[in-house]
């Protein structure tokens, strides 16, 4: 090899040298500005979405730039192993996911379905709390239909769940002193969430 190609060569390797130090430094500067994706979990069982629920875990993540986790909380029998493919379950869970990927997606909002075993509602939500961090969680409490999650699951949820966390109740109609039911939209927008806030939140809110 002559003088000038060793020439050549080294100054090649100086160039690449260099332009991968400008790449590695351009990506940890990146990495340090750009805050972490926030993710919004919204569990839910049965063979209806609540579509109260869905509508705020929807709007929430379209806000805040943020990708849904729609997860179906699906009950495994101690007599069947774990992770047993659950036919019956997913016949009822995949629809209800594609439909609610179908409109999160005309909303731009990204999605990271899943269907959630586990032995119970609270086994399912820890084996997901250990997968993974949420940044706030949306969930839907019970209908008279049985779909949403019953009042004690609800208080373990905001006892346990260490995000910050919305339960909302179903529409319900009470009736009127003329025996017919009259419309509780009103009182709803008022009382059918149920709220918690993180306990490192309640020291950044100020006294009055």
């Amino acid at each position: 090899m002559s003088v000038a190609e060793i020439v050549v060569a080294v100054i090649l390797l100086a160039v690449i040298g260099f332009l991968l130090t400008r790449e590695l430094k351009r990506r940890r500067t990146e990495a340090a500005i750009t805050p972490a994706a926030i993710r919004i979990l919204f569990p839910f069982v049965g063979e209806e979405l609540s579509s109260r629920a869905f509508d705020a875990a929807l709007r929430a993540a379209r806000a805040e730039g943020a990708t849904l986790v729609p997860a179906y909380i699906a009950i495994v029998p101690l007599a069947v192993q774990l992770d047993t493919p659950l036919r019956k379950e997913a016949q009822v869970a995949i629809p209800l996911l594609e439909a609610i990927e179908q409109r999160a997606a005309k909303q731009g909002v990204p999605v990271d379905a899943r269907i959630q075993p586990g032995r119970s509602v609270r086994h399912a939500f820890r084996l997901l709390m250990e997968d993974e961090d949420f940044d706030r969680v949306v969930a839907p409490a019970s209908a008279k239909n049985g779909d949403g999650f019953s009042a004690e699951d609800v208080a373990w949820m905001l006892e346990n769940v260490p995000e910050e966390i919305a339960i909302l109740r179903p529409p319900r109609a009470v009736p009127s002193s003329n025996g017919r039911p009259r419309d509780q939209r009103r009182n709803d927008r008022v009382r059918r969430i149920l709220f918690r806030m993180p306990e490192h939140a309640k020291d950044e809110v100020p006294v009055a």
